[in-house]
């Protein structure tokens, strides 16, 4: 009994981490024009790294705009535009 307990205890406590594993990540970054593929706005994070955002608000749709954002990376999800880590935008603002 004792064992089973135990096994429902942690079993508890590791679930929440599996349940909640859309995991947002704040960043700030420089939004830019990409002329590839037709054209598209990315962000350059100050990490070095090229964000593709999906559902970019069109009031942030401006070449050399500095932001901050909070994303979560877009799993299973593809874009012809092969340019960066594809992302959804969860809340953006100018810094």
């Amino acid at each position: 009994m004792k064992k089973l307990f135990f096994a429902l205890i942690i079993f508890l406590i590791i679930l929440p981490g599996f349940l909640c594993s859309e995991d947002i990540q704040v960043q700030t970054g420089t939004v830019v024009y990409v002329n590839l593929e037709g054209g598209f706005y990315g962000i350059i994070g100050d990490n070095g790294i090229n964000y593709d955002p999906q559902g970019l608000p069109d009031e942030f749709i401006k070449d050399s705009l500095r932001v901050s954002f909070e994303y979560k990376v877009s799993e299973n999800q593809v874009s012809f535009h092969m340019w960066g880590e594809l992302i959804e935008i969860v809340k953006i603002v100018r810094i």
